[in-house]
């Protein structure tokens, strides 16, 4: 019977608990995929867009964009 008590107990703590915040409820952020012509002609050069502009220099690179920090916005 102690099996049945503590269930009884564990489930009453469970009513005290405050609730999680959802993911829904936290700040989102998007950033535009710029490709390596945009990232050299930028006025403000970041360590990332740097990096994929020298990776996409060499012959024969594919890439798909990097995300442009400056074009963050909130949802």
């Amino acid at each position: 019977m102690q099996g049945r008590e503590e269930l009884l107990l564990m489930s009453k703590n469970k009513k005290g608990k405050a609730k999680k915040q959802l993911v829904s409820d936290k700040k989102q952020y998007v950033m535009k995929l710029v490709l390596s012509d945009t990232c050299a002609v930028c006025k403000t050069p970041c360590d990332r867009g740097m990096d994929y502009l020298a990776r996409m220099s060499r012959p024969g690179a594919v890439g798909k964009g990097v995300p442009c920090i400056l074009t963050r916005k909130k949802l």
